[in-house]
C-alpha cells in the first residue's frame, strides 16, 4: 500500500511589522499630503519601484491608498506601505 505525503506548505515572506506610532505616522503623512495636495514617495512592500505622486482618495472601506502620478492611478494597500516621504 502506497502512503501519501502531504505536500509541505510554503511559507509566504511575512510582511514587516509596524508599531501602532509608525502606522499612525504614515497615516498622519498621508492625511496631510492628501489636504495640501503634496507628492509623496511611498515605499510598499513587495514592490521594486517606490510609488511617487499625489494621495487622490483615501478608501475607509478597502482601506485603499489612491495615489495619481502623470499617467495612472495606483492604488496601494495601507497596510503595505512601509515608509512614506514627502518630495
Amino acid at each position: 500500500m502506497m502512503t501519501l505525503t502531504k505536500p509541505k506548505k510554503v511559507k509566504k515572506p511575512a510582511r514587516p511589522t509596524r508599531d501602532e506610532f509608525e502606522l499612525e505616522e504614515i497615516a498622519n503623512t498621508l492625511t496631510e499630503a492628501f489636504e495640501e495636495k503634496n507628492e509623496l514617495r511611498l515605499t510598499v512592500w513587495k514592490r521594486e519601484d517606490p510609488v511617487r505622486g499625489k494621495v487622490v482618495k483615501m478608501d475607509g472601506n478597502t482601506k485603499l491608498i489612491h495615489i495619481e502620478n502623470f499617467t495612472e492611478t495606483i492604488k496601494v494597500k495601507f497596510m503595505d506601505i512601509l515608509y512614506v516621504q514627502k518630495v
